[in-house]
């Protein structure tokens, strides 16, 4: 029988169960009455210094954050919650050390998977998301998290959407100013556009291409403005997404040209679309990361990301104006034997000429009669190709002459320029500067047109290569001004630089990969941009007191025509087909006129990119969030009482989450954040200041002779005449395999059978007790039966399973056991702080199985217990205390302290093995029992990464100095 199938055992007959025995049925009514308890009650109620939810807050707060859970209409399965239980310890451990814990959980519920449910059906998304958040809710009601239930919300609320709109109404309403100081004594921020407006109506402000203010007319002065303004609408290369009648930003894009959701190809198409200025904050979404407390390989993709290079703008100068490149190796100018421009480039209508110039090559031309001609047909093939296409190396690099030449500003000679597909117009300037001496691909691409290679860079001896990269001391670089010849790249750049801003040729620069965040989507479910157009198309936001517009009725919700893989398909948003929506009549302050609503939505990363501000102060009518409110939960430990004075970014204390937000919503967020920042919303610079990635929970999915996935607790396990397990299905042979759970592979466990057949606690003990938290980790049903043996050991410890009457005693623990309940305290406190749940479990399994050799458990051990066992197991340790004859909850009784002149004893070294490998080494006291020290070494990190999900056929103890595990 399977993991899956061994869910669903044959209880034992209702004779054989002492009535007061902990089982899955009494667990239950246990676990429900706490919940509701806890409801009642508001244990789990946060207060705020001040507002509608003020109270007694401690001066020592604590904000735990899960990342925002999206309602699938699948409901959970086992490893969903692994996170919201890891975030639910470290609330209850910490609310047990005397702090203020605000722990909440609302719902992302915008996005595709709600609206394509509602093509295919016809229902309402709002239906289908209200749905699978009740189902969402119960599920994890179910399991005993702590959130406080007074700040739950979904995005899709409309008191949430409103905010959410008035936060963009403050990006248009903002430009950034790079020479404004900062509070944090930083330079550069958000500023209003009516600060600017006013600056230039008084003369203490220029415009940056030398016009006058007061000679513009008023079209003049408003173009202007939306051109610096932090969300302005751009005619650019986006991510066109047919099959899902939709665009995407950069981030929504896999590595191989397909959309992230739905595996659609994407094309690049110019078209009219809202962006966000991020681009602005590229610098300090760098440099910030600094501030915060997150794993390195974050960092690393959001560096990586944001890929901040240094080099040279440079200024080719053609008959149809100039071209400007961006180039990380000024040094290789001298070898620029031809320009490529992107297929999108704003310049190619007007280098593309009526005629080939005389002597061009055939192989130039692509058959076309003339230039134009043959840039038009090179565009739109390069419109039918994904980004993935044009940049995969190896692939044939094509492309075509436009009849231009350009002048390299080094050497004078008049150079080809091609369009060429392999330059993208999102990165850079959309031109490049080729040179094939010290570039695969240029050289590639002048290999087959027949350009000139001129190597500038020498290669080390013996190099027989062709393009050469590398650096190396400068060759074939000297005109009559300047010599780079014998330099070194550092030298080298340097050098060209400083000549190229003296000649007006060029300046140094630093570009970025990042682009501006396209916030443009053509769907139904997102929120409705606060924005109409005047007759004159000119953008306006909405006043805050018309805040929200709301989404009305469509006739139906998916793009009318469309084909998945037409690149040249236009969309249609659902939005546009309801011209009484579309087309009103509004005062904006000016009288009544006609205006046309924008039929866009946002993307559903908007309403993600504030919640954790939302949960602070959720009814807050006035606000985003009440200035003190946000300062108390979120801002900088110097400013607040008790808090860390080197924290001077601030920000929620801890967020749990997948690593795969790396580039999308936590790079979002932190842009959003700022914005705030600067205009003055929030004390904090960041929104998250420790950053904790959990790891997954994997299982075993089993295929037929087809391929095809069968029920995972259908299958049954035989051991082969081999020695071998065989796995059938229906008797027929089947194939396993190691992968994600989920219905698709057809081996989901969901929460609600392990409530079912063990109870809340015990799931909780066991995804705790798996390995460490930022590891991934192989569910095995059959073990979640350890879990509840360590529980119902610890019942048994205080309640007689036959009277249910308490049986531990008043007299005073011996010595050996004060000294193992004193080292547990001390132990499982560092475990529970450092994240570690794993080890501390396996410590309290060894100190209650202790308790359990003892003739009488005496109160003064189980009740310290009882406590440290309350972050992993609430219901049953509340259950417990309460027995024990506490009548408040334990929820916020003081975590369990050490007599420090308990803990002096002499420790040894164990060595932790694996297959006779030492893995791991483990200080404990010399007399450890067997079954302690096993435990102990089988929770430890070394032992959990040798097995990586394997079974452990035995452990072979020699107490005090070794344990070796043996592997099944």
């Amino acid at each position: 029988m399977t993991d899956a199938a061994a869910t669903h055992q044959p209880a034992p007959s209702a004779a054989d169960v002492p009535p007061h025995r902990y089982t899955a049925d009494l667990a239950e009514r246990i676990e429900l009455a706490w919940q509701d308890r806890w409801a009642s009650e508001g244990t789990f109620h946060a207060p705020n210094p001040s507002g509608d939810l003020v109270g007694d807050a401690a001066a020592e707060k604590f904000y735990v954050l899960d990342m925002f859970p999206y309602p699938s209409g699948k409901g959970l399965h086992v490893g969903h919650p692994l996170g919201y239980i890891a975030t639910d310890v470290v609330g209850r451990f910490q609310r047990m050390q005397g702090r203020n814990v605000l722990h909440a959980l609302a719902y992302d519920a915008f996005g595709l998977p709600a609206e394509q449910y509602a093509v295919q059906t016809g229902q309402h998304p709002r239906i289908t998301t209200e749905q699978n958040i009740a189902t969402m809710r119960g599920q994890l009601r179910r399991l005993g998290l702590g959130h406080d239930d007074r700040r739950t919300f979904a995005t899709t609320d409309p008191d949430y959407v409103r905010w959410t709109q008035w936060i963009f109404t403050q990006l248009f309403a903002s430009f950034y100013d790079a020479d404004a100081p900062r509070p944090d004594g930083g330079t550069g921020r958000a500023r209003p556009i009516a600060e600017l407006v006013a600056e230039l109506d008084a003369g203490t402000r220029a415009l940056p291409d030398g016009r006058v203010w007061t000679d513009l007319d008023a079209a003049a002065r408003a173009d202007h403005l939306d051109s610096v303004r932090l969300a302005y609408i751009s005619n650019s290369p986006v991510n066109w997404a047919p099959g899902l009648g939709t665009v995407l930003s950069n981030e929504e894009v896999t590595a191989d040209g397909r959309s992230e959701r739905g595996n659609f190809p994407v094309f690049q198409r110019n078209l009219r679309q809202w962006m966000l200025r991020i681009t602005a904050y590229a610098d300090r979404l760098v440099d910030d990361l600094e501030l915060i407390e997150w794993p390195e390989k974050v960092k690393t993709m959001q560096r990586n990301w944001i890929g901040r290079s240094s080099g040279a703008q440079v200024r080719f100068v053609t008959d149809a104006g100039d071209l400007s490149v961006f180039t990380t190796r000024p040094d290789t100018l001298f070898g620029a034997t031809f320009v490529a421009v992107a297929p999108e480039h704003p310049l190619l209508d007007a280098l593309a000429s009526e005629q080939w110039p005389e002597g061009t090559s055939e192989a130039w031309t692509g058959a076309a009669a003339s230039p134009r001609e043959a840039v038009t047909a090179y565009r739109r093939a390069a419109s039918t190709k994904t980004e993935l296409d044009r940049q995969t190396e190896g692939r044939d690099k094509t492309g075509v002459f436009t009849g231009a030449f350009a002048t390299n500003p080094v050497t004078g000679a008049r150079v080809p320029v091609f369009v060429a597909d392999y330059v993208l117009m999102g990165y850079g300037t959309g031109a490049i500067m080729a040179v094939p001496g010290q570039d695969e691909r240029d050289w590639e691409f002048a290999t087959r047109f027949g350009l000139p290679i001129v190597r500038t860079v020498a290669p080390p001896e013996g190099w027989e290569g062709e393009a050469y990269p590398g650096e190396g001391p400068a060759i074939n670089s000297a005109n009559d001004e300047i010599s780079l010849d014998g330099l070194g790249v550092v030298e080298a750049k340097a050098a060209i630089i400083a000549w190229l801003e003296a000649k007006g040729l060029g300046t140094g620069t630093v570009t970025y990969r990042l682009r501006d965040w396209l916030f443009s989507r053509q769907r139904y479910w997102g929120e409705p941009f606060p924005v109409v157009f005047d007759d004159d198309g000119r953008a306006h936001t909405l006043p805050d007191e018309m805040l929200p517009v709301e989404l009305p009725d469509v006739p139906d919700y998916a793009p009318r025509t469309f084909d998945p893989q037409d690149a040249d398909s236009e969309p249609e948003p659902p939005l546009a087909r309801l011209p009484e929506w579309v087309d009103v009549e509004l005062d904006l302050g000016d009288g009544v006129r006609r205006y046309r609503r924008e039929t866009n939505t946002m993307p559903n990363w908007a309403g993600s990119c504030w919640y954790e501000l939302r949960y602070l102060d959720p009814h807050d009518e006035k606000a985003l969030v009440d200035p003190d409110i946000e300062r108390y939960w979120m801002g900088p430990g110097a400013e607040r009482p008790g808090g860390d004075p080197t924290d001077v970014a601030g920000g929620a204390d801890l967020y749990v989450g997948g690593v795969e937000h790396a580039v999308l919503h936590l790079l979002y967020a932190r842009f959003w954040h700022k914005v705030l920042y600067d205009l003055g919303h929030t004390a904090s610079r960041e929104p998250f200041h420790k950053l904790f990635n959990q790891g997954y929970i994997q299982a075993y999915a089993y295929a037929d002779a087809r391929g095809v996935y069968v029920p995972a607790d259908e299958v049954h396990e035989e051991p082969g005449l081999d020695g071998e397990t065989t796995y059938t299905w229906r008797g027929e042979p089947v194939v396993r395999e190691y992968g994600k759970m989920g219905k698709s592979l057809k081996n989901m466990v969901t929460p609600d059978d392990m409530y079912a057949a063990y109870g809340a606690d015990t799931f909780r003990v066991y995804e705790m007790s798996m390995g460490p938290l930022d590891q991934s980790r192989a569910w095995e049903t059959r073990a979640v039966v350890g879990a509840q043996r360590f529980l119902q050991r610890l019942w048994r410890n205080v309640v007689d399973e036959t009277s249910g009457a308490v049986v531990v005693v008043e007299e005073p623990a011996d010595d050996a056991t004060r000294r193992l309940v004193a080292r547990t305290i001390a132990d499982v406190r560092t475990e529970y702080a450092a994240m570690r749940p794993n080890t501390a479990i396996a410590k309290l399994i060894a100190l209650n199985n202790h308790l359990t050799t003892l003739a009488a458990v005496p109160r003064e051990a189980v009740e310290p217990l009882v406590l440290m066992v309350a972050p992993v197991a609430p219901h049953i340790a509340e259950e417990l205390w309460a027995r024990l004859g506490h009548p408040a909850s334990l929820a916020h009784e003081p975590f369990p302290t050490a007599d420090p002149a308990l803990l002096v004893e002499e420790t040894v070294t164990c060595v932790v093995q694996v297959a006779g490998k030492v893995r791991d080494r483990i200080e404990v006291p010399p007399a450890i029992g067997e079954a302690e020290l096993r435990e102990l070494a089988l929770a430890t990190a070394g032992v959990q990464r040798a097995l990586d999900g394997r079974g452990v056929r035995t452990v072979i103890v020699r107490a005090p100095r070794l344990v070796n595990v043996v592997p099944a």
